[in-house]
């Protein structure tokens, strides 16, 4: 393929998988240095939710929403008020530009608004390398979450499950709206996992929150 017409294919798209994967691998290793507890839907969401700039008109993809500056003022009274409690939920959202992005595709603005310089190892998302890397951190991340008996949680009641709704509506399931499909087809299987862990806990959250009514 056309390197210029695979950078544009690369320009919108990112995917969930490893940005899952390492969000959650890198907040449970920081909690548990911590000795601090974690909540795994939100750790989830915060670890793809730099992406909604995807989202939103004329917001440049992998700009103001992957800055680090953005993100420290945005935590700045979560710091406040949780202190040591909010560093897991810093580190999950952060990965996801200063590891995930970097590694692979490329080009973030990590220092908006003091610079618009982009930095990255310019890796395709597509290549072999970037496959294997989400294959290898996603399967690292089942194991640790089935170890630590955190896999279970999802089929439990628990208000903040609901949460798990924002990355499975706006980055997992419209990988599958599109046609061609804009994941590859190596990677639909854990995409496929991750939904099937989501889904059940956003149910089992509705239904609950029905009845109350």
């Amino acid at each position: 393929m056309d390197d210029s017409l695979l950078a544009k294919l690369e320009e919108n798209k990112s995917f969930a998988v490893g940005h899952f994967a390492i969000g959650y691998i890198s907040s449970k290793a920081t909690a548990k240095i911590l000795k601090t507890n974690l909540n795994i839907p939100i750790v989830l969401m915060l670890s793809v939710i730099p992406d909604i700039d995807i989202l939103i008109p004329f917001v440049q993809h992998r700009g103001p929403a992957h800055s680090i500056i953005t993100a420290l003022i945005v935590f700045i009274p979560f710091f406040a008020i949780y202190r040591k409690r909010a560093i897991p939920y810093f580190i999950a959202l952060i990965q996801h530009f200063l590891i995930g992005d970097y590694i692979a595709a490329g080009q973030v603005q990590l220092l908006w608004p003091l610079t618009t310089q982009q930095y990255g190892t310019n890796m395709s998302i597509f290549s072999p390398t970037n496959i294997a890397l989400e294959w290898t951190t996603f399967l690292a991340s089942i194991a640790i979450m089935v170890i630590t008996k955190d896999a279970a949680k999802f089929f439990q009641p628990h208000n903040m499950n609901l949460l798990l709704s924002i990355p499975t509506f706006t980055v997992l399931l419209p990988t599958f709206l599109s046609f061609p499909l804009s994941v590859p087809t190596s990677l639909i299987l854990p995409h496929l996992a991750y939904i099937s862990l989501f889904l059940p806990s956003i149910i089992i959250d509705l239904s609950r929150a029905l009845k109350s009514i």
